[in-house]
């Protein structure tokens, strides 16, 4: 057996973190806060770290605007923004999309390069450090160095990532989720039960992620009544915990097939990403039964559910709104090809296949 694990972010959980750990903000002299629309203002949790940074002397300039599902050259304009500024480091505060976007900027704020070469991982100036301050619990985003990018040029959504965008330090404050409402609450849990599901069934997976994930699906299997029943209040913390888990993980395993196949729900259909795994997460399971049966059973025993209720659970709370066009199918499946959570999984994907996974999934 041979394995290794990395992990180089400082985490800190517990609600009022921010404010008993703004030493964790000495970064540099000048901060770039990256955040969306409304999310951070909303949950509290910028005024916390702008307090922080206020009694670390910390000079910071804000930029609330990053939407759902950021581009690739949103990013790349906020970039120029924060090298302007001259800063030292970049703050995301957010859901996945602020702090997705807030690992591009830390890129495109220390290189001035063409929005492709985001892509390449490769960079002549180090990337700013990151500090990463969440507000849903579902991207796990504060614990990987992944960033999903929606990128207009080939029509999908692509990922970045390295050691250098792993965020330096994770400030992870239950409390920023207490008034999520119960559809962003649910959606986003999904997508934290999606990564530890589909970390086990990595070809990448290993005896200490196995371990973690194992932990996050029990955890995960007793809150889903309450998710069900819509009765959230009490799960926040819980919720959150498993979010982080299963960002761990898929930092050392990365994401399978079904987030590969749901990306194009939410680029040509703008479902929201934890919905978009659900609707796939049917098919799926079909298909890693088939294909890595023992990874399935190992996942599925930890979560202490068959295969069967699962399904049952996921299109009973999580139904297909959309019609797609099935003439997209074909560029679907080929994108979903090219994917490298794709290959991460050990399933067929020759593109007529995934096109008839794409007619099972609405069938």
């Amino acid at each position: 057996m041979e394995f290794g694990f990395r992990f180089p972010t400082d985490i800190h959980f517990g609600r009022g973190i921010v404010q008993r750990n703004s030493a964790a903000l000495r970064l540099g002299a000048r901060a770039f806060v990256v955040t969306g629309k409304r999310s951070g203002r909303a949950s509290g949790a910028l005024a916390d770290v702008i307090a922080a940074l206020t009694h670390e002397k910390i000079e910071c300039s804000v930029f609330e605007g990053i939407g759902n599902n950021p581009d690739v050259e949103q990013c790349r304009a906020v970039g120029a923004q924060a090298r302007a500024y001259h800063a030292d480091f970049i703050i995301g505060i957010g859901g996945g999309s602020p702090l997705d976007a807030a690992k591009a900027v830390a890129v495109f704020a220390a290189n001035d390069i063409p929005a492709e070469q985001l892509f390449t991982n490769s960079y002549e100036n180090a990337v700013l450090p990151i500090v990463a301050v969440p507000t849903t619990s579902g991207t796990g985003s504060e614990a990987t160095p992944w960033s999903v990018m929606t990128y207009h040029a080939v029509k999908t959504k692509r990922s970045f990532g390295s050691l250098q965008t792993y965020p330096r330090v994770a400030l992870l404050d239950p409390t920023y989720t207490d008034n999520l409402p119960l559809a962003i609450t649910r959606s986003t849990a999904m997508d934290a039960f999606t990564h530890c599901l589909e970390s086990v069934i990595s070809l990448k997976a290993t005896p200490l992620t196995d371990a973690l994930n194992f932990y996050a699906l029990s955890r995960f299997r007793a809150l889903m009544p309450q998710l069900e029943a819509g009765d959230v209040v009490s799960l926040r913390d819980a919720l959150m915990l498993v979010s982080l888990l299963g960002g761990v993980t898929i930092s050392q395993t990365g994401t399978t097939l079904m987030h590969s196949i749901a990306y194009p729900f939410t680029y040509f259909h703008g479902t929201a990403h934890g919905l978009a795994n659900a609707f796939a997460l049917p098919v799926y399971v079909e298909e890693v039964a088939e294909h890595r049966p023992d990874r399935l059973a190992a996942a599925l025993n930890a979560l202490g559910m068959s295969q069967a209720e699962l399904t049952a659970y996921v299109q009973r709370n999580y139904p297909i709104d959309f019609t797609p066009d099935r003439t997209m199918f074909p560029l679907w499946a080929e994108q979903t090809a090219a994917q490298g959570g794709a290959r991460n999984t050990g399933t067929p994907l020759d593109p007529p296949h995934l096109e008839a996974l794409y007619a099972r999934i609405f069938a």
